[in-house]
């Protein structure tokens, strides 16, 4: 899909033209709405990625844009209350089914709605943050896909120290205030003693917070950098890795998305493969099933992606053992 094309699919009233046309075919429309909380635009190259992703799936389950479902996208730009009112917009249009990706966006749609289906991607912690019950019984109008597992914090520590092997400190940049934030800091923290590491929590409460955090940081030496996931490292993603680059902390994140913006080592989720099987759970739920009978899932698909540019530029020689297990190495 075409950069225009799929900003005019998007752009909420030009997009409104085919649930008029179906309806005069007499054909049942039902409505889906998407809230994406992480400050991006429908001009965001990893996000127009991700709902082509969700369209795709869509149609090969036989819901097609236009003919049988109508796709409301709303996006949020970090501020509480902007998402707040997107949420409400959403919840206004009374649709079938809201996908929601992104943990900011889950609580303004439950705080509006406990009877609209809400599917979510892209969340680290949803019992934690009191999103669902549990993960195999979520309970309520809230179910999807869990960004990862906190196990997963352990494996950056690893990762990170094959690549820098003369760390002797990390910091984790994490924000407290999230359930998830303080999980995968607690991960590290046990593992660190593991990889002869030390690791210190780094806030990422705002812009200001996350320079000043890692000013300090690397005021001593042999010093590397762990982005946790969360809402605040993606909006503040090109301010992070600037930081790395300039203090010359080798650094891993735990998408694709901030290597290909510059970063030096990222193992995470595939997050379209989410998208891709967030469009299962639609699905299901406008066939007619609950979100409460349909468990929380885990991904089962994950990425290593290198970026030899900044590896270059800190000196740094990428062992052959972890060029061969990558998935994607940019030169």
């Amino acid at each position: 899909m075409k950069r225009r094309e799929f900003i005019t699919l998007v752009g909420g009233a030009a997009a409104a033209w085919p649930l008029a046309a179906s309806a005069q075919q007499g054909e049942p429309v039902r409505r889906v709405g998407v809230l994406i909380g992480s400050g991006v635009g429908a001009d965001d190259a990893d996000l127009r990625a991700r709902f082509e992703g969700f369209q795709q799936a869509l149609q090969q389950l036989g819901w097609i844009h236009g003919r049988n479902v109508h796709i409301d996208y709303r996006f949020g730009t970090g501020d509480p209350a902007t998402l707040r009112k997107h949420a409400a917009d959403l919840v206004a249009l009374m649709p079938d089914v809201v996908l929601v990706g992104g943990a900011a966006g889950v609580p303004p749609m439950l705080e509006l709605t406990r009877t609209v289906p809400i599917v979510f991607t892209n969340v680290v912690d949803p019992v934690g943050a009191g999103f669902v019950d549990s993960m195999a019984r979520p309970g309520a109008n809230a179910t999807g896909f869990i960004m990862l597992e906190y196990s997963l914090a352990a494996k950056w520590l690893e990762l990170l120290k094959e690549v820098a092997p003369g760390l002797t400190r990390v910091g984790v940049l994490r924000d407290p205030s999230q359930p998830g934030g303080t999980g995968q800091f607690g991960v590290s923290q046990s593992a660190a003693p593991s990889f002869k590491l030390e690791v210190s929590p780094l806030n990422t409460r705002d812009a200001l917070v996350i320079e000043r955090s890692i000013a300090a940081f690397a005021q001593a030496p042999n010093g590397g950098l762990i982005s946790t996931a969360g809402p605040l490292a993606i909006v503040h993603r090109d301010l992070i890795i600037q930081l790395a680059a300039r203090y010359k902390l080798p650094s891993i994140f735990h998408r694709r998305l901030f290597v290909t913006s510059g970063g030096l080592l990222s193992y995470g989720p595939d997050v379209i493969d989410q998208f891709r099987k967030a469009a299962g759970y639609v699905d299901r739920i406008l066939k007619g099933e609950k979100p409460a009978d349909l468990p929380v899932q885990a991904p089962t698909k994950y990425e290593l992606v290198i970026n030899l540019k900044p590896a270059k530029a800190l000196g740094l020689g990428v062992p052959p053992s972890i060029l061969a297990r990558a998935d994607e190495v940019i030169e």
